[in-house]
C-alpha cells in the first residue's frame, strides 16, 4: 500500500510503496508521514558523554604511568651514560695507544674520563657500587676502570641502584668489552 498525498490540487500514489516527499503542499496541512522510516545519522549525547570519559580516563591511566617512571627512567639515563664515557675511553685507549681511565668518585656521585676536564655527575639518589682490580682502589670511595692500548682492561662491575630498579655494567677484563644489564 502506497502513501498517498496532495500534490498541486491533485491526489497520487507513490509507485511500488515508496514514500515520496511532495514538491508542493497545498494548504497549511502537512503530513510528515512521508519522512518517516528514514534512518536517522548520528550520535546520542549519551553515546559521545560515554566516548569522552573513556578517552579522557585512557589518558589519566598514561599520565600516571609516564609519571611514576621517571625514576626508572632516570637510572637508566645514567648507566647508558656512563656506559658511554666507558665506550669512549676503551676508543680513545685504542686510538691514542694510551691508557686511558674513567675515574668514579663514589662520596659525590661523579666520574671523569682521563684526558677530559669535564666531570659528569650522576643523579642524587642513586646508590653506585664498583667492584675493580684492588690495584685501581684509589681511596675511600675511590676507583678507576683503566683501559689498556690494547683494547683490554682492569675490567669490574659498576652497579647503579634505586629503590628496587638496578642497572649493572659489566666491563670484560681481557676484551674491555661493556655490557649493561637490567637486575
Amino acid at each position: 500500500m502506497g502513501i498517498i498525498f496532495e500534490a498541486q490540487g491533485k491526489r497520487r500514489k507513490a509507485k511500488g510503496g515508496r514514500r515520496l516527499v511532495p514538491p508542493r503542499c497545498v494548504g497549511m496541512q502537512i503530513q510528515h508521514t512521508a519522512l518517516r522510516g528514514k534512518p536517522q545519522r548520528g550520535f546520542t549525547l549519551l553515546e559521545l558523554t560515554v566516548v569522552l570519559f573513556v578517552v579522557v580516563l585512557g589518558f589519566s591511566v598514561i599520565g600516571l604511568n609516564l609519571s611514576s617512571g621517571s625514576d626508572t627512567t632516570e637510572i637508566k639515563a645514567a648507566a647508558r651514560d656512563m656506559v658511554s664515557a666507558l665506550r669512549y675511553a676503551r676508543g680513545q685507549a685504542l686510538m691514542t695507544h694510551q691508557e686511558t681511565t674513567v675515574a668514579l668518585d663514589l662520596g659525590n656521585n661523579s666520574y671523569r674520563v682521563s684526558g677530559r676536564d669535564k666531570l659528569y655527575q650522576i643523579p642524587k639518589g642513586i646508590d653506585v657500587t664498583v667492584v675493580t682490580a684492588q690495584t685501581e682502589l684509589t681511596g675511600e670511595g675511590s676507583a678507576n676502570i683503566r683501559f689498556f692500548a690494547d683494547g683490554s682492561s682492569t675490567g669490574g662491575r659498576i652497579t647503579l641502584e634505586r629503590g628496587q630498579t638496578s642497572w649493572k655494567i659489566d666491563i670484560n677484563w681481557l676484551t674491555g668489552q661493556i655490557e649493561l644489564e637490567n637486575e
